[in-house]
């Protein structure tokens, strides 16, 4: 169809019709409709001068952002989530959502590690293909973004990404990798950023030898808003689609016309994206009409496995409130005819709202309990203080294109309040201003009611300001009025809960003297909910980080290059990015990659590691709830890897790397088996001289564990490697020569007459290892040019 179209309409597909819409070619091609939203539907409202629909949209439910959702550690609620938005989406008549972003969180002040999910791209992938399921399963399409190496704001339109190929491929690739294999997103958009001096929107590696031929990639290109420079170097390169449009599409003809662009590939990008108009154009239209099953369960239709199995203990508040708090079951909100009981424009809001909440309570973090301070007993006689602004003022999301308008807003100072017992006595004082204005009469307040309480909870976080698209952080310090309200609340001698607040990292600087730490990152609109419910044990907090606490931004790897000069930015900590790194070197940390307490223990038993096929291992152990509440815990699979020593271990390689997850529901003494598949390409590092994958034989050790840096279960393991033997020539040094399985008999038999059976001297040999083969012709050890060319002649005789 496409191509009995003109040229002129053909290219006129391969770019946009507006800000937020594909061209229609009548007759024949459906405009289609994208929009933000990987947290939420940010549809511009149309009645408004703001054709962004930054600062105004139509109301969609705000779910917590990847930071916080990342670290609920679990894909089926990912996946939730994305049905969820899927049924936002076409009620709101979108038929692609520019989301999920997977880019890794290389520096702690990148302003967008909000919207990004972990350090860690195996984390990445496996969250990022679960949100993109679920949003295609309810007949909408994902694009998946920013692709890559995109993990800065400052000069993110220009600036050239300087990377290598393993530290790419190995960091900053997989989790795109695995969504495409795995979950087949409907498109892919390219970065602003140059990649080792190409626009990634012209980079043909990227976007068509290794998107397409090497992944399998099918859908639609399309790139990121005005991330284009040269709209036909694009178009050869296999970027489909220009978003927003710059009237250039007779550059296009023109190209076509004089040789420089075949009309062939233009015809298959505008094919691309006709297919994707066609199969995603929609209309607004009430929830439930035409939606497929998994769209409707978004908001828990039947009954969700962590639900079921604490309906089960029935003993616990967790457990009898797994469903909600204060609501009908998740299976009797999610019937159609809610949404037009509700009167909303095509979704049952109660219902989204609620999923909004457990994604918040799954994914708050809790960072420090000493004396088991929390949960606070809402039956108690007890006065407690709760402090700061973003108790009522809840900063809830981030800033820029992924800001959504909320369908409602939850402070945690009004639950708090609803939930706490008539003994408890609840006081409140703001303690600063959201704009960092100092105040001393606001901190004095709040100094005073601390002094006065058993208890103060303190929530402090980071402005809305501070964390936004367009704009890195420079520090990740608390603001100063609020990290002199921390030390002079914990100076009362008061027992302090800090409710944490903020899309990036924070540093410790303060928190020491604190005695419980509850970090809640940006819960979306019910967050305010979620955590009075978590800090009154109604819930227990679920959630692990995704991303290394250092004790300070010096000791990040990225410190020394991010965010680069001169237009280069320096990827000089290579496949050293957060655990990798402070794991490795023994860096001290303040709370390690995936870290987080409950409110009960776990006990971790009976590792069983069985052999499944070359590489190939089945992984299982016990975990077994030890403590009295009902809880999750997130067993984390590591592979290890031997230290850096020279010839037993060829080249460097980070201390160990996660390869597997399971999160479990337990009741007070109920024990779940965790299962985990090994594949080869877990044991495996990526070769530059070899241009693929590669596994080194030699020993290897599973770790199962609560974080990065608490292992509790390790087994030893070898691989006999993939078989695959280096080449080497007359410039391969002495070292590698002696590990080649030919060329090292070889290369010693060619020595042993100049020898004469004496011993090398050590000093001499330590010298010669790295020595290409060509340089010991110098030498008096008989390798003369004809000998060495005679040697590499016959290593050639027998390929590896």
């Amino acid at each position: 169809m496409v191509r009995e179209l003109s040229l002129a309409e053909q290219a006129s597909l391969t770019s946009g019709a507006g800000m937020w819409e594909t061209v229609a070619v009548p007759g024949a091609v459906p405009a289609l409709t994208v929009s933000d939203g990987p947290h939420g539907i940010r549809r511009p409202d149309p009645d408004s001068a703001d054709e962004l629909g930054i600062s105004e949209s139509i109301p969609a439910t705000c779910f917590p952002p990847a930071v916080t959702l990342g670290c609920s550690w679990d894909p089926e609620l990912a996946r939730r989530v994305g049905a969820a938005l899927a049924v936002e989406a076409r009620a709101l008549g979108v038929g692609v959502i520019l989301g999920p972003g997977v880019n890794i969180k290389r520096s702690p002040l990148c302003g967008r590690n909000f919207e990004y999910f972990a350090e860690d791209p195996y984390h990445a992938g496996v969250l990022g293909a679960a949100l993109v399921t679920g949003i295609q399963s309810g007949g909408v399409g994902a694009c998946v973004k920013h692709f890559a190496a995109n993990n800065q704001e400052t000069d993110r339109l220009r600036v050239d990404a300087d990377v290598d190929e393993q530290t790419l491929r190995e960091i900053y690739l997989p989790a795109f990798e695995r969504i495409v294999r795995e979950a087949r997103p409907a498109a892919v958009m390219c970065s602003y950023n140059k990649l080792n001096g190409t626009y990634a929107s012209q980079l043909r590696w990227l976007l068509t030898a290794l998107l397409r031929d090497e992944w399998g990639f099918d859908g639609v290109v399309v790139s990121d808003w005005g991330a284009v420079n040269d709209r036909v170097a694009a178009l050869a390169a296999g970027l489909d689609l220009e978003m927003p449009p710059t009237g250039t599409d007779e550059q296009i003809v023109d190209a076509v016309h004089d040789g420089r662009l075949s009309a062939g590939a233009v015809a298959t990008a505008a094919g691309r994206v006709a297919a994707l108009a066609h199969r995603y154009a929609t209309t607004p239209h009430a929830a439930g009409a035409g939606t497929k099953p998994d769209a409707e369960d978004a908001a828990g239709v039947g009954t969700k496995p962590d639900a079921e199995h604490a309906a089960g203990a029935g003993t616990k508040p967790d457990a009898e409130h797994a469903a909600g708090v204060g609501t009908k079951p998740d299976a009797e909100h999610a019937a159609p005819a809610d949404a037009a009981r509700a009167g909303t424009p095509g979704w049952d809001v109660d219902a989204h709202h609620a999923l909004a909440a457990e994604v918040a309570r799954s994914s708050a973090v809790l960072l420090k309990n000493d004396g088991a301070l929390l949960p606070l007993d809402p039956a108690a006689a007890q006065r407690i203080a709760v402090l700061g602004e973003l108790a009522r003022t809840p900063r809830y999301q981030g800033g820029g294109s992924s800001h959504v308008t909320p369908t409602r807003l939850d402070a945690a100072w009004p639950e708090l309040r609803r939930l706490a017992g008539e003994r408890t006595e609840l006081t409140f004082a703001a303690g600063y201003h959201l704009d960092g204005t100092a105040d001393a009469e606001l901190a004095a307040a709040a100094v005073g009611a601390a002094a006065g309480a058993d208890v103060a909870v303190l929530f402090l976080g980071l402005p809305d300001a501070a964390e936004s698209e367009g704009v890195d952080r420079t520090s990740i310090d608390l603001p100063a009025d609020q990290l002199d309200l921390l030390r002079r609340v914990t100076g009362t001698g008061t027992r302090v809960v800090l409710v944490l607040a903020g899309g990036g990292v924070l540093a410790p600087d303060g928190w020491w003297d604190t005695t419980a730490i509850l970090a809640g990152f940006l819960p979306g609109q019910a967050g305010g909910t979620a955590l009075a419910q978590l800090l009154f044990g109604v819930h227990a907090p679920a959630g692990r980080l995704t991303e290394t606490i250092p004790l300070r931004l010096a000791d990040t790897p990225s410190y020394l290059h991010f965010p680069g000069r001169d237009g280069h930015v320096r990827y000089g900590e290579g496949r050293y990015v957060g655990y990798r790194y402070f794991d490795t070197v023994e860096r001290e940390v303040a709370y390690p990659f995936g870290h987080g307490l409950s409110y009960t223990t776990f006990e971790y038993h009976d590792l069983d590691v069985r052999a499944a096929g070359e590489n190939r291992w089945r992984v299982e152990a016990t975990v077994t709830n030890t403590g009295d509440r009902f809880g999750h815990e997130v067993a984390q699979l590591y592979v290890a890897f031997p230290a850096m020593t020279g010839d037993a271990f060829p080249g460097d390689r980070p201390r160990h790397e996660l390869r597997g997850f399971a999160k479990v529901a337990l009741a007070p003494g109920e024990s779940a088996p965790v299962r985990f598949e090994l594949a080869p390409r877990d044991l495996a590092e990526w070769s530059v001289p070899r241009g693929d994958w590669q596994i080194v034989a030699g020993g290897f050790t599973v770790e199962l564990g609560a974080s990065s840096r608490d292992i509790r279960l390790r087994a030893e393991l070898t691989t006999p490697g993939d078989g695959y033997v280096p080449p080497v020539g007359p410039m391969s040094t002495v070292t590698e020569w002696l590990a080649h399985p030919v060329g090292g008999p070889l290369f010693t038999a060619a020595l042993a007459p100049a020898l004469d059976g004496q011993p090398l001297d050590p000093a001499l040999v330590a010298l010669a290892r790295s020595l290409p083969l060509a340089k010991l012709s110098m030498f008096p050890v008989g390798l003369t040019p004809a000998r060495i060319a005679d040697l590499v002649a016959q290593v050639a005789q027998h390929p590896s």
